[in-house]
């Protein structure tokens, strides 16, 4: 590469479970164990909003223990990197997990939403928490009880940020998807319209990824290992250019 290049990085569950988070879909993951239809829902919220809480805060507390791992911090070098050289990393995660900030990533786009915020269903106000959320909780903002809920992308819902993500995207010069199932929507279709625009695709995962066959390129393996590899090969590319 003469320039330096623009990357569109597109992260999912598998880059933040060797740091301890559960991935969702896998044998064993998250909707193995439990029904979503039953914790992440609009609907399910309404219905029982305690039952709801607790999961989240099982997770909150379970994300609030962990630590990003080397394919975290291999990717806030890489962004570091590419600032340095005049290029860029959009950087996408379908995580909830602050992991890609505490690592150093300093613009994360989490089109899921973040699980250390709360919004309220009241006054739409967002905050940042990380304590145990209950229908007791009063809103900061309005002062009304019973309203605040995780500020998570649930099913039935659309994610958030999608014309920033697009433009992002099609100003890419290599689009890479890392830990994902190649199975969730939106998400799922951006490899496909990286294609349609002309750019290189590539795909970092333990496994071949559900749309695996629309990549140009892949390494597989632990995202702690692959990873690093790859943003090892992208900063020689940058010194060589």
């Amino acid at each position: 590469m003469t320039d330096a290049p623009t990357l569109f990085v597109l992260t999912g569950a598998g880059i933040s479970a060797e740091s301890g988070l559960g991935t969702f879909r896998d044998k064993g993951g998250i909707w193995s164990k439990f029904d979503p239809m039953k914790l992440a829902t609009p609907e399910a919220f309404a219905a029982d909003p305690t039952h709801v809480h607790a999961f989240y805060n099982a997770r909150r507390q379970n994300l609030l223990a962990a630590a990003p791992n080397p394919a975290h911090a291999a990717l806030a070098r890489l962004e570091a990197a590419l600032e340095e050289a005049g290029g860029r990393l959009h950087l996408v995660t379908q995580n909830i997990d602050d992991l890609h900030e505490r690592a150093g990533s300093r613009r994360v786009i989490h089109m899921h939403g973040e699980l250390l915020k709360a919004r309220c269903l009241h006054c739409e106000e967002v905050v940042e928490t990380r304590v145990d959320l209950s229908t007791a909780q009063a809103c900061g903002a309005c002062g009304r009880a019973g309203g605040m809920r995780p500020h998570v992308v649930w099913f039935g819902e659309i994610p958030l940020f999608m014309d920033e993500i697009e433009t992002a995207l099609l100003e890419a010069d290599l689009f890479v998807a890392i830990g994902t199932s190649g199975s969730v929507y939106p998400a799922a279709g951006y490899v496909g319209l990286a294609r349609r625009a002309g750019i290189p695709t590539h795909e970092i995962n333990l496994e071949p990824s559900d749309n695996a066959h629309l990549f140009d390129g892949a390494d597989y393996g632990p995202a702690s290992e692959a990873v690093p590899v790859f943003v090892e090969r992208m900063l020689a590319e940058l010194r060589e250019g």
